[in-house]
């Protein structure tokens, strides 16, 4: 009897492909395949278990962010197994479980990178926007980029820390809430996947936490994880917040949140895309009150994160889905319906 080996199951791999920006409501997204990917000398194969799903796709698939590469495989909260590693790779060995986030590679060299803030690279690469990432049965990262998943988390747990969760602990940073800001009043404007992982960092710290969201749904998750007090974006709280990190997409959180901060406060925009913020009365700024962005994260950002993370622990709140049914999970996350946050089963 003659075996016939099918070699094509060997050279590609299940993905859903990006290849023209859509809104979503119209399902862009292709459930194909596509050749599996091979790593060079410095990165490592892994063999996808789990990838979150991101507001982040949402502005990658409709066309929202400045750069487009298509066709695009989505997706920068990847959680899976080494299956291959490169020739000069010395961090890991085969089999380990590994995380690979949304910043892919920075240059190194540029001034930023040589400043310490290689999230403000001029030469950086994104997974999932400006290289293939994990809505896929495999993805390829450089070794230095990728990180140890704790062994607290289970896959499906560990998938939105990767960028909900590290992007949440930068935004708390630089609104001025550390781990040595306890009794201090912290507002969080949106409760989905990333708000819902730092206010368990803020808790952690002893920090009050006041929600700021327009569903019940949320706002009953916020109470849950410790909220003290809960509310629409134009409600008043019973007092003036210390800091305030804006997750929602909406520029006109942003005066809604100058209006319930003190003098000297600090807003941070954990957003990479926001609708026009409209004009603001100085007066709403004036008292040395600050605004800033996030952008991106540091590696070293995510180590510190996963961490307090598995120290806490994080307990993240989670709603799976296939990975044939991204569009889905897509859709529902764009329309407030995942109460936390998505992650496709790979």
């Amino acid at each position: 009897m003659k075996l016939v080996i099918n070699l094509h199951l060997f050279h590609f791999m299940k993905a859903c492909l990006l290849r023209s920006i859509s809104l979503i409501e119209h399902n862009p997204l292709e459930f194909t395949e596509v050749p599996k990917p091979q790593p060079n000398e410095n990165q490592v194969l892994v063999k996808v278990t789990a990838c979150g799903v991101c507001r982040t796709d949402l502005h990658v698939i409709e066309g929202e962010l400045p750069r487009q590469i298509l066709p695009i495989i989505p997706g920068h909260q990847i959680i899976g197994h080494i299956e291959q590693i490169g020739d000069r790779v010395t961090r890991f060995k085969g089999g380990e479980r590994v995380g690979i986030p949304w910043l892919h590679e920075t240059c190194g060299t540029c001034e930023f990178c040589r400043d310490g803030k290689e999230n403000l690279c001029e030469n950086a690469t994104f997974t999932g926007w400006l290289v293939n990432g994990g809505y896929s049965e495999y993805a390829v990262a450089p070794a230095d980029f990728v990180y140890p998943i704790p062994e607290a988390f289970s896959d499906t747990e560990a998938a939105p820390l990767l960028c909900a969760g590290i992007i949440g602990f930068r935004s708390l940073r630089l609104s001025g809430i550390t781990g040595k800001s306890p009794g201090r009043r912290l507002g969080l404007y949106g409760f989905g996947a990333a708000a819902h992982v730092a206010i368990q960092v803020a808790r952690h710290w002893d920090v009050e936490v006041y929600a700021f969201t327009r569903d019940e749904r949320h706002r009953q998750l916020a109470t849950d994880l410790g909220a003290v007090w809960t509310g629409g974006s134009d409600d008043r709280p019973p007092f003036k917040m210390d800091s305030i990190v804006v997750f929602a997409p909406a520029g006109e959180l942003v005066v809604s949140a100058l209006k319930v901060l003190k003098k000297g406060g600090t807003i941070a925009l954990g957003g990479i895309h926001m609708s026009q913020i409209p004009q603001i009365d100085y007066q709403l700024l004036y008292h040395e009150r600050v605004v800033r962005s996030v952008a991106n994260n540091t590696r070293q950002d995510g180590l510190d994160f996963l961490q307090v993370a598995a120290e806490i622990p994080i307990k993240t709140q989670v709603q799976t889905f296939d990975l044939a049914e991204a569009n889905t999970a897509l859709n529902s996350l764009k329309h407030d319906a995942v109460r936390g946050a998505a992650v496709l089963n790979i």
